[in-house]
């Protein structure tokens, strides 16, 4: 199913039911998107699949992140279910006060690439138990359309909560924006993996590329 570019809010419905979404930092979510708004009508956004994102309970989303535009377009589309999503975002963007004040504000989780972040890890697990939503690139950097390896993160944070719905997300259009004032036209797709939720005989790693490879399936490298 194909759902077009929309402003819907703070709760959503499915055959009749009504979700409310309780959640710290609630307001300042919904602020930041009303700040956005206009750069969600510009990237003409689309979504599909939206059934396989579940209303509530926890949920662990990967997707590919080839564009600066990809966790945006995540977060609007998770929205239209009332899924506020938590991502695990590289530490670095908590350089600058004012965006980290912002960060720590809608409760995203720094994690220091290419070390064992552990207290990342561990924010991220505990999120889950509490039936959050987290977002999680497995390619663990801004792909730029490039091939790149899977990186572990996502399986382990399956592996250690198995109660958690691993929901894959493809991500296409992104890089458009590189013919900015040409409009991107972006789409995100959300699809249970064709291989199975994770499982106990997988390793880390054969389950990161796993995932990853479903991904780029739907969405290949273009470099």
């Amino acid at each position: 199913s194909r759902i077009p570019f929309r402003m819907s809010g703070e709760t959503s419905t499915e055959q009749g039911r009504s979700t409310p979404v309780p959640r710290e930092g609630w307001h300042l979510y919904q602020a930041l998107r009303l700040m956005f708004r206009w750069l969600r009508w510009w990237m003409r956004l689309e979504a599909r699949g939206l059934e396989d994102l579940p209303l509530s309970g926890p949920v662990l989303v990967v997707s590919n992140h080839d564009s600066w535009l990809d966790p945006l377009a995540l977060v609007e589309v998770m929205m239209w279910r009332a899924r506020p999503v938590r991502f695990l975002a590289k530490s670095t963007l908590w350089k600058w006060r004012p965006l980290a004040a912002t960060l720590d504000g809608i409760s995203q989780i720094p994690v220091r690439r290419g070390t064992n972040d552990r207290a990342a890890v561990g924010a991220a697990v505990e999120a889950l138990n509490r039936g959050e939503a987290v977002g999680i690139f497995p390619e663990g950097t801004l792909s730029r359309g490039e091939h790149l390896r899977a990186r572990r993160g996502a399986a382990r944070l399956a592996l250690a909560c198995p109660d958690a719905r691993v929901v894959l997300a493809a991500v296409e259009g992104g890089p458009e924006v590189l013919r900015f004032p040409r409009r991107p036209r972006m789409k995100v797709e959300f699809f249970e993996p064709a291989g199975g939720q994770a499982r106990a005989d997988e390793s880390p790693d054969e389950l990161a590329q796993r995932l990853l490879d479903e991904i780029r399936l739907r969405v290949p490298p273009t470099k």
